[in-house]
Formats: structure tokens, sequence, C-alpha cells
């Protein structure tokens, strides 16, 4: 005997652990009361619907009928096919239908189909495609079978539904941070506890230096959220370049406020990063506000970063001066722009600075140009340069460093390495 009052409790109760709306718990509930009811009561073809008030505990019981053109002589449903019956229409037949090039057919059943006339005489108004609702005896008395049929849809809907409202809550996440602990590792694969379901960590979003001890916790960049046959997929980044903004939008409440702005960011993951800060406000100083009393805020995002060293920059709309900031630590001496198109620009330094300018294997002036969209060679006072030159880059001279485009702050495009 179906308790009502047991599956008015197991809705509330369902709906507060997994955070699903009370609308979809009853209507999983009606479609496992319709499939036992079936299963006990009614027939293999028949299109059984179930309606449960929350309310009361009521059930009703009505049975579908589509209205169809007609039938022909070998048994099949001729005219205009109603949407619902091509829905229902077994996948591997319409499949094997397909691959043959034939016309969708569906077989007349008396159980769930009506013939236009017949429906005329029970409504002049319905038309085909239109549904006959006839409603049956109301009965709660099921057997073994039937109830385990019953829990089998339980279970299976509420799955879907489940996978549906996590891949919409982390869908609207994307471009987000998000806290997680590592929960186990396959190979270089990377699996995170995110709370209600699984992130995944792939290698090209991984930095070296974070190892992902099992059950250590971090905090990472939804990359991207996809849905599949096995339910949502969460990508996770730890490289990707707006995970150092939004870490420090957590830690510098000028940039929430709107008073700094990140405007962009060039990163190695891992190793060093830079970023270019502006001042919205007279009188706050934008390295100042990122640092912080004592390099708090700065060492904050460090340590999330494992250790990743992180450039400050000051943002300016002069070019020249821009570029001569993204060289920091450097000094330089003059910024001569050699193309403006092409965005090329020559930067002369003290010798006593070449080598930190140019950084261990070129990492300083390559993210200097990644920062500013620029082409940036480094040369000594000590090297000359023909005035052909300084007109305009040959292309049979060196090439410059750099090139690759800034990562703006605020409208970065979320990608995979």
């Amino acid at each position: 005997m179906l308790d009502t009052k047991q599956f008015l409790s197991a809705i509330h109760q369902i709906a507060e652990e997994k955070g699903i709306s009370k609308d979809k718990i009853v209507e999983t509930i009606q479609l496992a009361i319709a499939a036992a009811y079936k299963k006990d009561y009614g027939e293999k073809s028949q299109i059984i619907r179930a309606k449960l008030d929350p309310e009361t505990g009521d059930i009703g019981i009505t049975q579908i009928k589509y209205v169809i053109e007609g039938a022909d002589e070998e048994g099949y449903v001729t005219g205009p096919l109603p949407l619902k019956l091509e829905e229902e229409k077994d996948v591997s037949e319409r499949r094997l239908e397909q691959e043959a090039g034939e016309e969708l057919k569906i077989k007349y059943s008396p159980e769930k189909h009506i013939l236009l006339e017949e429906a005329k005489k029970i409504n002049k108004k319905l038309k085909v495609g239109d549904e006959v609702v006839t409603v049956l005896e109301t009965k709660t008395d099921f057997g073994r079978i039937a109830a385990q049929t019953a829990k089998q849809v339980i279970i299976q809907k509420l799955r879907e539904i489940e996978r549906d409202v996590i891949f919409e809550e982390f869908k609207k996440k994307e471009g987000e941070i998000i806290s997680g602990v590592v929960q186990r590792r396959e190979g270089p694969m990377v699996f995170v506890d995110l709370g209600k379901t699984n992130g995944l960590l792939i290698p090209a979003e991984q930095i070296e230096n974070d190892n992902y001890r099992i059950n250590q916790r971090f905090r990472f960049y939804i990359l991207r959220v996809e849905e599949t046959n096995k339910g949502p997929v969460i990508l996770l980044s730890r490289s990707h370049p707006r995970l150092i903004a939004k870490l420090f939008e957590f830690e510098v409440p000028e940039i929430e406020t709107g008073s700094v702005e990140i405007k962009s960011i060039a990163r190695e993951a891992g190793s060093r990063s830079k970023i270019a800060v502006l001042s919205k406000e007279e009188g706050i100083d934008p390295i100042g506000s990122l640092v912080g009393q004592k390099g708090v805020r700065v060492q904050t995002v460090i340590n999330e970063l494992s250790g990743e060293k992180i450039d400050i920059i000051e943002w300016n709309d002069d070019s020249a001066k821009f570029i001569a900031n993204a060289l920091s630590p450097a000094k330089v001496l003059d910024v001569k722009i050699m193309d403006k198109n092409r965005q090329h620009a020559l930067v002369e330094v003290g010798d006593d600075q070449f080598s930190l300018a140019i950084g261990k294997k070129g990492q300083n002036v390559r993210l200097a140009a990644k920062l500013t969209g620029w082409k940036i060679d480094v040369r000594s006072p000590k090297e000359k340069i023909s005035s052909e030159e300084l007109e305009s880059p040959s292309a049979d001279s060196e090439p410059a460093i750099g090139g690759e485009p800034a990562v703006n702050g605020a409208d970065a495009e979320i990608e995979t390495k």
C-alpha cells in the first residue's frame, strides 16, 4: 500500500539534502507512481500519468491517447505525426530508419492512439496531435515488482535532476574561483572534491610546484563546464592568468570598490607573473594597494600560488612609459618606438642592467612583451643602431622578443592550453 505521507516527507527531505526544487521531486514521484500503476494495472503500450497533490497527498491517474489522422493496411500511423510520438519513438528504431533513408514510421496502437474520426465524437474541437485524457480508477496497492520499478524510476530521475542542478550551478560560475580538496590522482589527471561534485585538473592547467597531495586544499579557476552523458564535467585551472586577478580581488578591497583596476596580466605559471594596475582615484597608490602593509596582500597570493614570483607594474597610457615600467626591476634609460603600427619598440638599458632586463632565459623581457602587447628589443648604449633600423625594422633584422598579446584583467577569454 502506498503511503502518501511518507512520499510527502521524502519530498521535503530530498529537496533539502540535494538542493533540488520540490516541483521536480514531485514530478519524479509522479513518474514513479505512473510506472508502478502501469506495471500492475495497465498495458505495456499504455501512456499512464499520475498527478500527486503535494499538500494533501491525493493521487489522480489518467490515460493519454494521441489523436492521429489514420492508419494504413500495414498498421502504421498515417498523416502528420504528433511531436511527442516522434520523441517516444525507440532510439534504435529511429537510427535504423535514418540509416536506411526511410521515412519515420510509428506502429498504430489502440492503447496510445485514437483516430481523428473517433476523437471528434468525444470533442469536435480535437485535432491531430491533441491528447485525449481518460481518468482511471486510482489504485495505490502495488506489488513488489511494481514498487521496485517505481524505486528505480525515482533513483534514475533524481540522478538526472541532480546532474542538471549541478551543471546549471557551476555553469554560472565559469570564470570564478572555487576552493577544493585534492581527492585522487589518476596518472597526470587530478580529481578535486568541490563539495557537490568533482572537478578535473588536466596537466596543461597544473602548476609544477603544487605537488597535488591527497587532501591538500587549493583555490582553482573554473575554466569551463561541459555536459556529458556521465554528468557535468568541471574543468579547473591553476595556471590561467585570471586566477591571479581573482586572488587579488579577494585580498584587495580597492579592486572590489573600483578604486584600483587590473589592466593586464602576463604569466608563466609556477615561475613568474607580471600584473599591470591603474588607480582610478587620486591619492590611492595602485601598487601599494596590491602589495599591502608589509607585503601581506601580495604574499598571501604568492603563497596560494606555491611561491610564484609576482611583479606589480603601474599601467600607463603612454606606451613608452608602460614598456619601461614593464621591464621592472631593470632600470630603463630610453624607449624608442620603432614602429607604432607593428608595435615594435627598442629599449636601451645600462650595461649593468642588461642581464636583469632580459631575465633568466629571457623571462623578464618575454613577460614584459606579453604584458604590453609590444615586441621589445633590449640593447645597451654600446651597441650602435643605424638610422634605417630606427625608422623601421627590416625583414632581415633579428626578430624582437615577445609579440604575444597581453591578457586583459577584465576581459580575458577562457581558454585551454
